[in-house]
């Protein structure tokens, strides 16, 4: 059984990425929200996404936005309706390389989340016949590339970098992964152990994710100084690229990424 204050107020861990602020905002930011859920429902963290990932796995946290990946690995339960996906570019996730795509043979990566690494891996492997060596490394690209032909960079570090300035050659993975098989791709969702996912948490996450996409042009004023970036990049990534509201097309991306990942090996 649970612990008391798990059922009383679940542990949650969330992304702490731009793209993850406006599935948080309610919570954050509607302390006078009619729905008595919203207000104080969860004992809230932040971390990167594969550190929310091992909380769940360790049972430090009792539900997070876990990457798909593990979603997956885990056999956890997750939310429907909300999440992180896209339905074309997504800007934030960058394969960067020094050599030809097809002649990759090393790719330096930033491990803090596994789901783009596999994604990374597929789509070499599916469009372009190349399976490298992967090397983890922090997000620096010049390190990175100084190791490998070529580099994985994710998140607000990826926002950071113009990919039209960049002298390499450079694919948006999101982009990549819609054009190769017609359907969004998922990155992330609610996810939890069966017993901590209560349908009211739903609501409690979709109310937030609305509050928050009511208010993006707040939370680029806010958030975009901290992350380096400026306010017009971060409204435009987290109102155009950025999915939040999933539908069953989402689904069906992402039960065909687990599917594709599986059959090249979820460990990576």
């Amino acid at each position: 059984m649970l612990p008391d204050h798990s059922i009383a107020q679940p542990r949650v861990c969330a992304v702490s990425y731009l793209n993850t602020v406006p599935l948080v905002w309610g919570l954050l930011h509607a302390p006078h929200s009619p729905d008595p859920l919203l207000r104080d429902a969860f004992d809230l963290r932040f971390a990167l996404p594969s550190d929310c990932a091992a909380q769940l796995a360790s049972g430090a946290a009792d539900i997070g936005i876990v990457p798909v990946i593990e979603m997956a690995r885990q056999k956890l339960d997750y939310f429907r309706g909300t999440g992180i996906a896209c339905h074309g570019p997504v800007r934030s996730i960058l394969l960067i390389s020094k050599v030809p795509i097809s002649r990759i043979k090393t790719l330096a990566v930033d491990a803090a989340s596994r789901t783009s690494v596999m994604l990374a891996r597929v789509i070499l492997a599916e469009k372009f016949g190349v399976e490298p060596r992967l090397i983890a490394r922090p997000a620096d690209l010049a390190a990175m590339l100084g190791e490998a032909d070529a580099a994985l960079i994710i998140g607000d570090p990826a926002l950071r970098l113009d990919p039209s300035t960049l002298p390499f050659e450079t694919l948006d993975l999101g982009g990549e992964w819609t054009s190769m098989t017609g359907l969004p791709m998922v990155f992330a969702v609610w996810g939890g152990r069966k017993e901590i996912m209560q349908e009211r948490y739903a609501r409690v996450f979709l109310e937030s994710c609305r509050f928050g996409l009511a208010h993006a042009a707040d939370i680029a004023r806010l958030e975009a100084p901290s992350r380096g970036v400026t306010e017009e990049l971060a409204l435009r990534y987290i109102t155009r690229h950025i999915v939040y509201e999933l539908g069953e097309k989402d689904y069906q991306g992402l039960e065909l990424y687990v599917k594709m990942a599986l059959a090249v090996g979820v460990e990576v």
